[in-house]
């Protein structure tokens, strides 16, 4: 059995992949990535031999079954994902089933888009006597928010908030800031793509 990495492609720029990343992308034997959001660009560092799809027609069961045959014909498979695969995607669904299959599993983190944002920005996260805390958050939409987590009651606590996943409904994000107190002109930064 070969051993299936996750690996965080980052915002978008091929150069913000880590180290790790292009290296595990440069020895596997398979790839699988997201193409719909991570850019072509970052196959840059496959071989020439390595075979590569595009995941973008794919439901989660067919994403689940090319990493599992490849896993079972060769060494190193990487599903290639953008941002960090660990925030607002399906790493523990696709991940499930290679253990129980005895696949082992790898994650190399990616540069988060709240971080390259900020840095388009010339923007800090945090800032002194101002806030000192970040909430990584998205706004409700095809999936719910959990029990216990109101957009609106995050929204209340006045710090930082990184609203991922909600470019589509910013006129309702908008509202639902100014119904938790925020001011009409407080200062933000929206950025797509």
């Amino acid at each position: 059995m070969g051993k299936v990495w996750f690996v965080g492609a980052g915002p978008g720029a091929p150069d913000l992949i880590t180290v790790r990343g292009t290296r595990l992308l440069a020895e596997a034997d398979a790839i699988l990535y997201t193409g719909s959001l991570v850019a072509d660009t970052a196959l840059q560092w496959a071989s020439d031999g390595c075979e590569v799809a595009d995941s973008k027609s794919m439901d989660l069961a067919q994403v689940t079954d090319w990493l599992l045959t490849r896993a079972t014909k060769h060494a190193s498979v990487v599903r290639l994902q953008t941002g960090d695969p660990t925030l607002y995607g399906v790493l523990a669904e696709l991940a499930r089933p290679l253990d129980a299959a005895g696949i082992e599993v790898g994650i190399v983190p990616g540069v988060s888009s709240a971080m390259a944002a900020a840095a388009a920005a010339g923007e800090c996260l945090t800032l002194p006597e101002v806030t000192q805390t970040v909430i990584l958050t998205r706004f409700a939409g095809r999936t719910p928010m959990p029990a216990g987590e109101s957009f609106a009651e995050l929204a209340r606590h006045r710090c930082t908030l990184c609203i991922f996943l909600s470019i589509e409904r910013i006129a309702a994000v908008a509202e639902a800031l100014v119904g938790a107190g925020w001011a009409t002109d407080a200062p933000v930064v929206v950025v797509h793509k």
